[in-house]
Order: structure tokens, then C-alpha cells, then sequence
């Protein structure tokens, strides 16, 4: 069982064992939408950037780059180049995960998709591109996605050698564990040696781990779950017991909450039996208006000592989420593990002050010795 104290010593042991490295990644990714735009991002607080979402046409297997999509993509690497670095995200949760396999099982389809991908990033001044397939379901799918990410890394060097210009990054938005779970009893391993050999590091989505597509309440993002395998801890370790190169980890954190309707609001703790979603869109809250919900309802808020995460309740309504010190917690976690960084999903969900990424970026420089600035 977790307490605070030895949450706490996982910052220690991380600024005693940890050193600065030029190559750490303090990311954000950035949905294309007109309420919260590029130019609204606190650049200071991150190294990379990612615009999302591209996806590919199931017909020509080429990125699809309406008018539209090339105006938004332009303003995107102007407004913030050379501040950080950006990559373009293709796919995300709503893209159709079985043209991915289409693709990937079909060498001319692969080789128009690659070429395709690299020719609008190098168009749209782009550092990288970010590959998010959610998710591969078979082990056939797996093998596929070992195939694309190998051509994929190929097909970059190829073009730097040829253009003579610096590698476009590679990287991949993964799973919150190394298998995915498809039953209990059913899981399909991500390709190892492929990630170590092919990209630069993997996004782990290490959230939504509870919802309220659950019949209980649970954290959405809790660093330790002493009652299942649904947790941070787990899924990072899980990505390293598998063979995964620490430096080559990114951990994924949410700007959002999730909620819930308590069944009877006196039975409010972890676990509480509930209806289903709460208020928000789908049962999903920015951080701001959590903030918004526990001030405007006066909503007792709970630090939960055995998962290191934090939730409210008024009322029959139940929000799990991140607060400054959960988060602080988590990046003392993944620095004790030697991980490359982390990012956050999604830009425009902070509160208007940046709180949440304030606090991650400072209890990571924190776990570092001092350099001078921030990298």
C-alpha cells in the first residue's frame, strides 16, 4: 500500500539519480479547433507540439489535406516554430483502425501512406510525425505494426540522406501497457524490438484507465491501483519488463476529468456504485471546469493515499482527475524510471494560468540537476 511519504521518495530518489538531458520531451498535443488556437499556447512550458489529427484517405492511402487542413497546418508551424518542436499526429481514437491494417498489410499502400505522410510534413515545415493507430487488435496487426513503423523509419532516412536535411522525428501514441488487453484472458504484445530500433520514443497513454463506462467509480489516471492492473505504475513498468528502452518512454498526462452519478450519494469513496456518466460532455470535464464544479458546488475534495490520485463529490456527482501535487507525484515516478519525459492530452484544458503544466514542468526540472535553463 502506497502512502505519501514513499510517493514523496520517488522525487528524491529520482533528483538524486536522474541528470539533465537535452533530449527530454515536455510535449502537448494540440486538436484542431478555433476556440483554443496555436498561437493561445504557453510555449515555455514544452518542447514538442503535436497537431491532431491527420488520417489517410481509404481510397488513395495518401493524408488528406483539405484547403482548409492546409490553411490550419500552416498557421500551426509558423505561429510556432522554432519555439518547440512540432509533429503531425495521424490517426487518433476516431480514425477507422482498420484501414491502419489495410495499409500496413499492402507494400504499395504502405509506400504511398509513408511517402505521402513525409511529403506534408516537409511541406508544412513539421519536425516529426506521430503515428496513432487505436489500437492493434491481433497479433497479424501487431506484426503489421512492426512492418510500418520499420519502412516507416527506412523511408525517413532515406529522405534525409537524399535531401541532406535533419531526420524527421518518429514517434508512436501507444497503449497504456505493452500488451493490449483484448479479454482477461486475451492480450497482444506491441512490437518491442521494432519501437527500440524504429522510433524515437512512444507516447503512452497512461489514462482513461477508469470512466464512466464502468459501473464504479475509479480513477481516470491513479498512479497505483492496489485492486487490479489498471494504473500508471503498471503500465510504465509493464512497457520496461517488455523491453522497451526507458529513454524511449514518454508518459501520457490528462488535462481532463472524468465523472460519474453516484447511485446513492452517501457511498462516495473508489468504488462507489454508480449509474453512469456525470455532468460534462460524455462524462468528460476540462481541468478548468472541474475547478469550476468543486468551487461552484462546494465539492469535498479527496487525496486518495493508495492510488495518488485525487477526486470531488457533491451531491450524487463524482469527478476523478489531476490535481499539481498528483501530477508532481507522477513525473518524480517516471524520472525514478529513467523515462524520456512526458506529455499532456490536451492543449486548451488547463486552467487559463497553466497550472497543471506549471507543475510538471517545475517537479521535473526539480528531479535534475541545475543546467542553466530549461531544455
Amino acid at each position: 500500500m502506497a502512502s505519501i511519504k514513499m510517493l514523496l521518495g520517488f522525487l528524491f530518489l529520482a533528483r538524486l539519480l536522474a541528470i539533465s538531458s537535452t533530449s527530454d520531451v515536455k510535449a502537448l498535443y494540440w486538436l484542431q479547433q478555433p476556440l483554443f488556437p496555436p498561437s493561445a499556447i504557453n510555449t515555455s512550458l514544452f518542447t514538442h507540439v503535436y497537431y491532431a489529427f491527420i488520417v489517410p484517405s481509404n481510397t488513395t492511402y495518401q493524408l488528406h489535406v483539405s484547403n482548409i487542413t492546409a490553411t490550419s497546418l500552416a498557421s500551426f508551424t509558423t505561429t510556432l516554430n522554432p519555439t518547440v518542436a512540432t509533429l503531425i499526429s495521424i490517426g487518433g481514437a476516431d480514425a477507422n483502425p482498420t484501414l491502419f491494417s489495410t495499409i500496413a498489410a499492402n507494400p504499395s499502400a504502405l509506400a504511398t501512406f509513408i511517402n505521402s505522410s513525409i511529403t506534408v510534413a516537409r511541406t508544412f515545415a513539421f519536425h516529426g510525425v506521430d503515428l496513432d493507430w487505436e489500437f492493434p487488435r491481433t497479433a497479424a496487426q501487431m506484426n503489421h505494426l512492426a512492418h510500418l513503423f520499420a519502412q516507416f523509419r527506412a523511408a525517413i532516412s532515406a529522405e534525409a540522406i537524399a535531401t541532406r536535411r535533419k531526420p524527421l522525428l518518429l514517434t508512436a501514441a501507444v497503449y497504456f501497457s505493452v500488451d493490449y488487453f483484448i479479454s482477461e484472458t486475451t492480450s497482444f504484445r506491441y512490437p518491442v524490438d521494432s519501437i527500440n530500433d524504429n522510433l524515437d520514443w512512444v507516447n503512452v497513454m497512461t489514462y482513461d484507465l477508469n470512466g464512466p463506462w464502468s459501473n464504479h467509480t475509479g480513477p481516470p489516471a491513479g498512479l497505483f491501483d492496489p485492486k487490479s492492473n489498471a494504473s500508471v505504475s503498471y503500465g510504465l513498468r509493464s512497457w520496461i519488463r517488455g523491453g522497451v528502452i526507458p529513454q524511449k518512454v514518454v508518459m501520457g498526462l490528462p488535462l481532463f476529468g472524468r465523472t460519474w452519478q453516484l447511485q446513492d450519494p452517501r457511498v462516495h469513496g473508489i468504488g462507489a456504485p454508480v449509474f453512469g456518466a456525470g455532468p460534462g460532455l460524455d462524462g468528460a470535464m476540462a481541468l478548468f471546469q472541474v475547478l469550476e464544479f468543486n468551487s461552484q458546488t462546494g465539492a469535498n475534495v479527496v487525496y486518495d493515499k493508495d492510488t495518488a490520485s485525487v477526486y470531488s463529490y457533491s451531491g450524487s456527482y463524482w469527478v476523478g482527475y489531476d490535481d499539481p501535487f498528483t501530477v508532481a507525484v507522477k513525473v518524480g515516478f517516471a524520472q525514478a524510471l529513467s523515462l524520456r519525459g512526458y506529455f499532456f492530452w490536451a492543449a486548451g484544458l488547463d486552467t487559463s494560468d497553466w497550472k497543471i503544466s506549471t507543475q510538471a514542468l517545475n517537479a521535473w526540472m526539480l528531479c535534475i540537476h541545475e543546467t542553466g535553463g530549461v531544455n
